[in-house]
């Protein structure tokens, strides 16, 4: 097994952050990416820039950096580190540890999240290297993706039989979707459709405004961000917002009028978007979010009625192995699962009035 150092980046490396992510084995994601680190950066967390390096290749890893009296710092790989493979994993957490105990970082716990596809050999991998499993904390850790490599007549055929009709008959009766500024009043609109959506359709909460206008306004400052709207009678009737990053694209977000006429509306974005995406170098499209594969058709779980939209486009749900937390101080950790972090998440809340993670 191949073995992996780790340190920071350089400042050169960090000046070109994206175009190393997207370099990655996986093509990286865009939670790693220059634009979500200058958003984390605003609500709580000191962004850091970690490198592994390796006999075959380097991986670019966003660091998400907290620190708690008497603990020290957290470190949370948000979405990585980006393997080639799961047998890697291990290598290059022996690689964090070292660091972190060579360069005196103070570092007590690190989280993980690697795009690694859930299987038993990849959990038996990950237990086997001394990780603890954790609860997941991102939406995308299953998630239905869809592969948009092919020319646009088969990617049709291709889509669910619900999705494509969905499509066809919107085009038909001619709703149009519109590529739209993130103007002040846009973006006012697109967080209301979501809060009506959520409201409606999932158990979740969204975050407040203020943290959607900068993640907004952040990638589509980079040209890697396009919000849609379709509209009925004059008011926008279905929003999304859609991130081009290396060779994927993703639907971050979306919300829409609960009571409308337009049949297939909010099927003909996801059409147009991934039309967009494909002609920007995007090989596949992710749809950020779904139930786990298993647990598809039930209806008590929190993203069912998103997830039936969803996979009308495509039929399968992907999986990945969540987050794993690299004990590096076992009695800090101990700690930091006891009480430590139900205590600092009540008191950041209670201070700041937003999410934790």
């Amino acid at each position: 097994m191949p073995e992996f150092t780790a340190r920071f980046a350089t400042p050169t490396e960090v000046a070109n952050w994206d175009a190393h992510v997207t370099a990655n084995p996986n093509g990286g994601n865009l939670l790693q990416s220059e634009a979500f680190a200058a958003v984390k950066a605003n609500f709580g967390w000191k962004p850091q820039h970690l490198v592994f390096e390796g006999p075959h290749y380097s991986s670019y890893n966003l660091v998400l950096e907290k620190s708690f009296p008497m603990l020290g710092r957290l470190w949370y790989l948000i979405k990585g580190p980006d393997a080639a493979s799961v047998q890697e994993v291990p290598a290059m957490m022996a690689a964090a540890r070292e660091f972190v105990r060579r360069d005196k970082l103070n570092v007590f716990m690190l989280k993980i999240e690697p795009d690694i596809i859930d299987s038993e050999e990849a959990r038996d991998v990950l237990l086997g290297a001394g990780l603890v499993k954790a609860y997941d904390l991102q939406p995308n850790d299953n998630t239905a993706i869809l592969d948009i490599s092919p020319e646009e007549n088969q990617l049709l055929r291709n889509l669910h039989s619900r999705g494509r009709n969905a499509v066809r008959r919107a085009i038909r009766e001619g709703v149009e979707v519109h590529k739209v500024e993130v103007s002040e009043e846009n973006l006012r609109t697109m967080f209301n459709l979501m809060q009506g959506t959520l409201a409606a359709k999932s158990t979740n909460q969204l975050r407040e405004y203020e943290y959607y206008q900068q993640f907004w306004n952040e990638f589509t400052g980079r040209g890697q961000g396009q919000l849609y709207f379709v509209y009925e009678d004059g008011i926008p009737s279905v929003g999304a917002f859609v991130i081009n990053y290396g060779r994927k694209a993703t639907y971050k977000d979306g919300g829409s009028l609960q009571n409308r006429s337009q049949y297939g509306d909010s099927h003909l974005v996801q059409w147009q978007a991934i039309g967009d995406m494909k002609a920007l170098g995007a090989v596949e499209y992710d749809f950020c979010g779904a139930p786990p594969a298993a647990r598809l058709k039930d209806t008590t779980h929190p993203h069912h009625g998103l997830g039936l939209f969803k996979t009308s486009f495509t039929k399968t749900v992907t999986d990945f192995v969540g987050c794993y937390d690299l004990v590096l101080d076992p009695l800090k950790y101990k700690l930091w699962t006891k009480a430590g972090e139900r205590i600092f998440r009540q008191l950041y809340t209670r201070r700041t009035g937003k999410q934790f993670y």
